[in-house]
């Protein structure tokens, strides 16, 4: 009886330490959930915020807010992935966490069929003959690890017998003079760079781990070649954005080694993006950068010689200058007319309501809200419907919101936060209010700043640029795959066959043909 006792004691004893550990577990967990959540709130607030004139800071905050989400979210899988132990006993509950959503895998993707066979021996009876029912299909999606493998071109030398004539097929074309490289690796290369991120010399890396060494200066001057092969393609694409009749613009800084002294200075590049997506236009989307070494009024002015139309931008005084100037000229219309961002406009309000919880700018924001409402119902409707329902509802909500500004600035110091973030919108309301005039306009300058932060992300990888020249090149690739993403293709095999079949002599006067949106692959890649 004693030893029972002292047995039920011990066992007493172990529950209550292992109820304790689960109660510990249970809010550890349970913290990090919320953490998750508040994370993800923030997030979500973060990009709400569009872009202002802090639009970097918010790319590092929102960078830093997704790197400590994934490694909340690590922590909670580990957490909850059940033991190899205990997985499969019975009566274990399954931890409660919710899933991400789970969507069907891509039908485009090659399936590899495993048949787990249950068996050809009943397990009740013995007996060896069976009826189907059905099945169950468990989707897994697996990736192949990336090969280099080396292509041979082998050409014989033929003597003819007869006369003695020696006979050979020519080198084949290939993209780079003598070089090694094929144009499946330079696409690669560029495309790591360029959208992915990955310097040169970490691609260098990568690449000797494959055992394969190659020093980063080869691989700039395989991104210098496939820079000249696009380049008359990139230029096609300006073309075609600058025949359009309102695009969006805007620019990124980002560093140049100044020549001799080893210091950088700040170019900029510039975006210029064609989309009627939103209002089902006839023109295929577009996106078309150019670089300069600083931010003067005369580069944007320099790259709209050529144009005529709107430009959807944001405040600076480059085309702002652009716009008053061909106002003045007496042309009807001008040649340019400039509509202004509504979110930089919401941003200002932003920044004073988190500051300082003011009323009128929460009142501010809520006014701007219902326009940005209307757009959610009208996106993707033609012009003309786009332009009746901003007559019919948007109109009067921006002559209200007009009235009501002005009220309150006359309540208002001239010196405070809220103050100028009232004038901000006042003394540019006829280009912020221009898009309720034309159903082909958008109610802010998102596409060309969404253009734009590819740019922002992967220049924090390579620093800075090497040289003017480099600029110009990154703008060249740049344009070609911005482009192809915008026209739902995949921008490494796009360049990779485009480049091939370029280096095969394809006529210059047919260059149209490898314009994202007239491309076709080869059947032969479709297949492989």
């Amino acid at each position: 009886m004693i030893d029972t006792a002292q047995e039920i004691a011990q066992l007493r004893t172990l529950l209550a330490e292992r109820e304790a550990e689960l109660a510990s577990a249970r809010a550890e967990l349970t913290g990090a959930k919320l953490l998750i959540e508040q994370y993800k709130a923030q997030l979500a607030k973060l990009r709400r915020m569009q872009f202002g004139q802090s639009s970097e800071k918010l790319d590092a905050q929102i960078d830093q807010l997704e790197l400590m989400l994934e490694d909340l979210e690590e922590g909670e899988a580990a957490r909850t992935a059940p033991s190899l132990s205990g997985a499969d006993e019975p009566g274990r509950r399954p931890h409660d966490r919710r899933q991400p959503v789970r969507r069907p895998l891509p039908d485009h993707l090659p399936r590899e069929e495993i048949i787990h066979s249950p068996g050809e021996v009943c397990p009740g009876c013995g007996g060896t003959h069976f009826s189907k029912l059905g099945e169950d299909v468990t989707e897994v999606l697996e990736k192949i690890p990336a090969r280099l493998k080396v292509i041979r071109h082998v050409r014989p030398k033929l003597s003819c017998r007869s006369c003695e004539t020696i006979i050979q097929a020519p080198s084949p074309d290939l993209p780079i003079e003598k070089g090694r490289p094929g144009p499946g690796l330079i696409a690669n290369v560029v495309v790591g760079k360029y959208l992915d991120g990955l310097p040169l010399y970490r691609q260098s890396a990568i690449l000797e781990r494959e055992g394969i060494e190659i020093e980063r200066a080869t691989l700039a001057d395989w991104v210098g070649h496939a820079a000249w092969w696009v380049a008359p393609l990139a230029e096609l694409i300006g073309a075609h954005v600058m025949a359009a009749p309102v695009i969006h613009t805007d620019d990124t800084p980002i560093a140049v080694l100044a020549p001799g002294n080893g210091k950088t200075r700040t170019g900029r590049i510039w975006t210029y993006v064609l989309d009627e997506r939103p209002w089902q236009g006839e023109r295929a989307p577009a996106a078309y950068y150019r670089f300069s070494p600083d931010r003067k009024g005369e580069r944007p002015q320099g790259h709209l010689a050529g144009f005529r139309g709107v430009i959807q931008a944001d405040a600076f005084s480059g085309y702002e200058s652009l716009a008053r100037s061909e106002a003045s000229t007496g042309q009807d219309p001008p040649r340019i007319l400039h509509a202004a961002c509504w979110a930089h406009a919401r941003r200002k309000f932003f920044d004073v309501f988190e500051t300082t919880k003011s009323p009128i700018a929460e009142e501010a924001l809520r006014r701007i809200g219902e326009l940005y409402r209307i757009e959610a119902e009208i996106s993707g409707r033609a012009a003309g419907v786009r332009l009746s329902a901003r007559q019919e509802h948007a109109v009067p909500i921006l002559i209200q919101l007009r009235t009501w500004l002005e009220e309150q600035r006359r309540r208002l110091s001239s010196k405070t936060a809220l103050a100028k973030a009232i004038q901000y919108a006042l003394t540019r309301w006829d280009a912020l209010a221009r898009y309720a005039g034309d159903g082909r306009l958008a109610i802010d300058n998102n596409p060309a700043e969404r253009s734009l932060r590819g740019i922002a992300i992967t220049r924090k990888n390579f620093l800075f640029l090497g040289s003017q020249t480099g600029g110009e090149r990154a703008a060249t690739l740049y344009t070609v795959l911005e482009t192809t993403k915008l026209n739902g293709l995949d921008p490494e095999a796009y360049l990779a066959e485009i480049i091939d079949r370029m280096a095969k002599g394809h006529p210059i006067n047919r260059l149209a043909e490898f314009l994202p949106w007239n491309w076709k692959a080869e059947p032969a890649r479709l297949a492989a």
